[in-house]
């Protein structure tokens, strides 16, 4: 399992496999469309290892947004890769992957129109 934002994804990686790479019951190109940027997302943890991917993995992801969903997948590909092999975690831990990201959206704060916005001034 892997978390970013508000997104939460669960990931099911299998050896010797096809290569092929399904996010809640889709090709993983056509759920994240024509942006490549998540696609690379998703295969980074696999281009740190210098794995070729003969891995067929199937993914179940809830919440946030495409970006979010893409850096939970990313945090659960490698936290499964890890639990696989753990010679893994050295380089993965190395290159980022295995840290959960902190950032949240900031909550609202009363008397405030967003997290730190406040209201415009009025002297008069």
């Amino acid at each position: 399992m892997g978390r970013r934002k508000t997104a939460v994804a669960r990931v099911r990686v299998f050896p010797n496999g096809d290569g092929s790479i399904t996010v809640n019951g889709k090709n993983a190109q056509a759920y994240f469309g024509q942006r490549e940027a998540y696609m690379a997302t998703i295969a980074a943890p696999f281009r740190a290892l210098d794995l070729n991917n003969n891995y067929t993995i199937t993914i179940r992801v809830v919440g946030g947004g495409t970006n979010g969903q893409a850096g939970a997948i990313r945090h659960a590909l490698a936290r499964a890769l890890v639990r696989m092999n753990g010679d893994f975690k050295a380089s993965l831990r190395k290159a980022g992957y295995l840290t959960r990201d902190p950032r949240m959206k900031e909550r609202k704060k009363p008397g405030l129109k967003r997290a730190r916005k406040a209201p415009q001034y009025t002297k008069r």
